[in-house]
């Protein structure tokens, strides 16, 4: 069934900077695919300061926002309620605005990691280990959580990073041990590696990857692939992109914002692939 005129709905993803975000690309082929056609999804560049004015104008005719960052923790004091997930790592990506007007705020990169996971065949692994210390990696941990069943261990490059490691791993119940970033090649020979450090911030490693390396979840999808993912998928093993990541999450958006389940992944991965193709 097809929306009708009296159904025109907006959303939106905030944050800076904003420029570059595929969430427009991915959420209008969700419309699309689902016959929201009086639906509209934009990219607003807004920081921490311009938040609450921008969130105190929303109308009845949003539906929902993104966010990314530096608007993850920012957002949470205006909002009317964060689920588990969300509290369990202080970060909201997604706000739904429900029928009575009220903001509640969810978390969908943990179960879109989860899932991203699950489509590579990996359902559960006896440990694992993350390279970087920073908001992505409390993330990961919080994923981990789910499929790990022993310990973790995290490359970071100051003992205040592998302090907030150690702590988040207290906080999600995940056994986290934390290592210098200077022996980060032995990370490549755990079942999985998920690595959340910026661009080129592992090119270095791409050499020590193991002649049977395991599963990689790199969590960039632009520039794509990474020297590290371009060798690790060289030598056989399995790769997880940001794209996947991307993909999995804004498909619990689509579903939460809109009510439509289940929102069409494949039609999304497509507009996601044409898009970082086109750049």
């Amino acid at each position: 069934m097809r929306a009708r005129a009296t159904d025109a709905r907006r959303a939106a993803v905030l944050g800076k900077p904003i420029a570059h975000s595929l969430s427009p690309v991915l959420h209008g082929a969700a419309y699309e695919a689902l016959g929201l056609v009086d639906w509209s999804y934009d990219r607003f560049e807004v920081d921490e300061s311009a938040l609450p004015g921008f969130v105190s104008e929303l109308g009845p005719e949003w539906a929902g926002l993104s966010l990314t960052m530096p608007l993850k923790r920012a957002i949470i004091p205006l909002l009317d309620e964060i689920s588990e997930t969300a509290a369990s790592v202080e970060a909201v990506n997604t706000v739904v605005r429900t029928g009575d007007g009220r903001l509640v705020g969810d978390n969908t990169d943990i179960p879109g990691m989860v899932a991203a996971l699950r489509e590579h065949g990996v359902e559960q692994v006896e440990s694992a280990a993350i390279l970087g210390a920073g908001a992505t990696a409390s993330s990961a941990l919080a994923a981990l959580a789910r499929v790990c069943t022993g310990e973790v261990v995290a490359y970071v490059r100051s003992e205040a990073r592998a302090a907030e490691m150690r702590q988040w791993g207290e906080r999600l119940d995940v056994e986290v041990r934390t290592a210098d970033w200077a022996q980060a090649d032995r990370a490549l020979h755990a079942p999985l590696v998920i690595a959340t450090t910026p661009a080129g911030t592992t090119d270095a490693l791409a050499a020590a990857v193991p002649e049977r390396p395991a599963t990689l979840f790199d969590v960039l999808y632009d520039p794509w692939p990474t020297s590290l993912a371009a060798r690790w998928s060289m030598f056989g093993g399995a790769v997880v992109s940001g794209l996947d990541l991307l993909v999995h999450q804004a498909v619990l958006q689509v579903e939460q914002m809109t009510g439509r389940v289940p929102a069409p992944l494949e039609a999304m991965r497509k507009a996601g692939e044409r898009a970082l193709a086109n750049r």
